[in-house]
């Protein structure tokens, strides 16, 4: 009988922690009243609060959805910028504007900036403990954070551009992170990848879902705000 009784509370137990624990891919709230969300990058950021811009299409589909819900929307994207710029402008740019919610977009230039010399990128190391620490900071404050990994340096398949190694490595860092600090994931390379597989038939380096290999275009914005916003607001 007492055999019996451990194993059914054991089972309990296990049970009540499957239910509960945080899941990096499926712990996603629905979005509140006064939601102030910041969305954290480089230049493909940086770009994304204009017109035609991933955040702006997400600003502007949140202000539709959710009319009286008054979400501020924050673009905090500065051009060039790799993950040891955030880690230096985080207080700044993103805890100073008091967020709910913080969206990290990076690890482009991380890659991109080191082809031809390592030392303008930054190491796998580095790229994991600045993640780290750049999400634990955030999270210290309350705020909620979603991860993104970085997306394209161009836009030909079946890993045939020339930085694809790297960059899914890199990919690889930001899911290890994501699942490691409790942060949501947003696979956006993994998006990327499955949609240039469907929509780039003459296997185009770039044109599809950039203009240059690298920045959106409004194909390639329209796609990361609908992969964001099934993240954040499902």
């Amino acid at each position: 009988m007492r055999f019996v009784c451990l194993s059914l509370l054991a089972a309990t137990l296990l049970l009540v922690h499957a239910t509960s624990a945080p899941s990096a891919e499926k712990d996603a709230l629905p979005l509140k009243k006064g939601e102030r969300i910041v969305f954290l990058g480089d230049s493909i950021t940086q770009a994304g609060v204009g017109k035609n811009g991933y955040v702006t299409m997400i600003k502007n589909r949140l202000a539709e959805k959710h009319k009286d819900f008054d979400i501020e929307v924050i673009g905090a994207g500065i051009s060039g910028n790799k993950v040891p710029d955030l880690q230096k402008r985080l207080e700044k740019d993103v805890i100073a504007k008091k967020p709910t919610l913080v969206l990290i977009y990076i690890g482009i230039n991380d890659v991109w900036h080191g082809e031809k010399d390592p030392a303008r990128g930054t190491s796998k190391d580095r790229f994991e403990t600045g993640l780290t620490e750049i999400i634990r900071k955030i999270k210290e404050t309350g705020a909620r954070v979603v991860l993104c990994t970085p997306s394209v340096i161009g836009e030909k398949k079946a890993g045939m551009n020339t930085l694809d190694k790297q960059l899914d490595e890199y990919a690889d860092i930001s899911r290890k992170v994501a699942k490691e600090t409790g942060a949501q994931l947003c696979d956006l390379r993994k998006a990327f990848v499955e949609n240039l597989e469907k929509n780039n038939p003459d296997d185009s380096e770039k044109g599809i879902l950039t203009g240059d290999r690298v920045h959106l275009n409004e194909a390639g914005n329209k796609l990361v705000a609908e992969t964001i916003l099934a993240v954040i607001d499902p």
